[in-house]
């Protein structure tokens, strides 16, 4: 029986943003989530030794970055995609995430500000992931000093980006250590909205509304990053498409129980182990969408979240 949602994340979710899409626009979303991040800075961020604005290359020109470090030796790299449905989010709203990223995996943290929809529709987001996880590669002895431990990894959108750029180095011949993936969107087949395709994954009817991230919502996102509903098909967005998993890198994979995002999430786990990649999941059981953004107020947010980064940890610390 899994577990019940954890009381502290309930009385939470009404003071979360990002929830009515019918009144959402861009600007709003992006906003909101800036607005979150404003109203925490009351609590100090985990401390680190360095977090310093760099640019790195993308698809089409540089990209705002941050560069977050402990220590001056060699350590693994971590290239990370925030989340926000590809069109919210950036460096300042996932800061802290990446901060626990460096402190708990030892790694250093580049965090990228990738383009965002409806500015930039798809495949920009994917393209700019690629291209600075590509520019971090090669500036490596800028970063962490060590191409055989160099990861990917993201939230939610972010988690999408994770997975695709480490389909497209799989595709490239360029080996990484691993990829984190937070509750990652992996199936945007349909946009959310067809019901055929909804029927594939029962957390979206079972967590379709009420618990935060909402199936509305969702489809809202995929209306501004996809251009073309067509589109949904390619594994560029939706990764469980791929044609072949085999010899990406190994993963470490969290859903989250309440979440309309948990059975595709689930399913991408299962496609790699299926693939022969190894797979460590965490289901996140009692836990909504967001929850590593969580952790100061919910200990069971908190633990699972450093469950999953220690993982990680393993997978950087091992290498290619």
């Amino acid at each position: 029986m899994p577990l019940p949602l954890d009381p502290v994340i309930e009385k939470i979710i009404p003071l979360l943003p990002l929830r009515d899409p019918t009144v959402m626009t861009p600007q709003s979303a992006r906003d909101s989530l800036r607005a979150l991040a404003e109203a925490r800075k009351a609590v100090p961020p985990p401390p680190v030794d360095s977090a310093l604005d760099i640019e790195v290359q993308g698809a089409a020109g540089k990209l705002a970055a941050r560069l977050y470090r402990n220590g001056s030796g060699p350590a693994p790299t971590v290239v990370f995609f925030h989340g926000g449905g590809w069109v919210a989010g950036d460096l300042e709203t996932h800061d802290r995430q990446a901060r626990n990223l460096v402190i708990e995996t030892g790694a250093v943290v580049i965090s990228i500000d990738y383009r965002r929809p409806p500015e930039t529709r798809f495949p920009g987001a994917f393209e700019d992931a690629y291209a600075a996880t590509r520019d971090v590669i090669a500036r490596i002895g800028e970063f962490g000093g060590d191409l055989n431990r160099v990861g990917v990894a993201g939230d939610s959108a972010g988690g999408n980006l994770a997975a695709t750029t480490a389909i497209a180095c799989r595709d490239a011949g360029i080996r990484l250590a691993g990829q984190l993936l937070v509750y990652p969107v992996t199936d945007v087949v349909g946009s959310f909205a067809d019901a055929s395709e909804n029927a594939k994954f029962p957390s979206r009817a079972e967590n379709a509304d009420g618990y935060f991230l909402s199936r509305a919502v969702m489809q809202w996102f995929c209306g501004h990053y996809l251009a073309d509903s067509a589109d949904g098909t390619d594994w560029r967005v939706s990764p469980l498409r791929a044609k072949s998993l085999a010899g990406v890198a190994p993963a470490v994979v969290t859903t989250a129980w309440f979440d309309p995002l948990r059975d595709e999430g689930h399913a991408y786990a299962k496609a790699l182990q299926a693939a022969g990649v190894p797979v460590t999941y965490h289901s996140g059981e009692g836990l909504i969408h967001g929850y590593f953004g969580l952790g100061d107020a919910s200990e069971a947010a908190r633990a699972e979240a450093q469950r999953a980064r220690a993982d990680f940890r393993v997978l950087l610390d091992k290498g290619v």
